[in-house]
C-alpha cells in the first residue's frame, strides 16, 4: 500500500505544481503545455485510486474520484483556450485604394 500511497501522493502533488509553473509562463502553447502534464497527472491520480479501490473504503474512493474527475473537466478546456491565445498574428483588414499603378510603369525615385 505505501507504494500506492507514494504513487497518488506524487501525481496529486503534481497537478498544482504544473499548473503553477505554466500560469508563470507566457501565455499561449507552453502555458497549454503545462496544463497538459497537470491533465495526465489528473488522470493518473484518478487510476491510482481506482487501483487502491481494495484498501480505501467505497465511498472514499467514488468521492475522491469524483473530484479528480472534476479537476479533469476543467483542465480540458483550459487548453484549447490556452492555445488559442498563442502568440500569432492578428488579422487586419487593408484598405487599398485604386489607383492608376501599374507594374509596368516607372517607380519615381525621388
Amino acid at each position: 500500500m505505501w507504494g500506492v500511497a507514494d504513487q497518488l501522493h506524487r501525481s496529486l502533488g503534481s497537478i498544482s505544481a504544473n499548473l503553477t509553473e505554466g500560469y508563470s509562463r507566457s501565455k499561449g502553447l507552453d502555458r497549454a503545455r503545462f496544463i497538459e502534464i497537470s491533465l495526465g497527472s489528473a488522470r493518473e491520480s484518478r487510476d491510482w485510486y481506482y487501483k487502491s479501490r481494495h484498501v480505501l473504503p467505497a465511498e472514499v474512493v467514488k468521492h475522491r474520484m469524483g473530484l479528480v474527475t472534476r479537476i479533469i473537466s476543467m483542465l480540458v478546456p483550459m487548453i484549447s483556450h490556452q492555445r488559442k491565445n498563442a502568440i500569432r498574428e492578428e488579422q487586419a483588414e487593408y484598405n487599398i485604394q485604386s489607383s492608376n499603378f501599374s507594374l509596368d510603369s516607372e517607380v519615381p525615385m525621388s
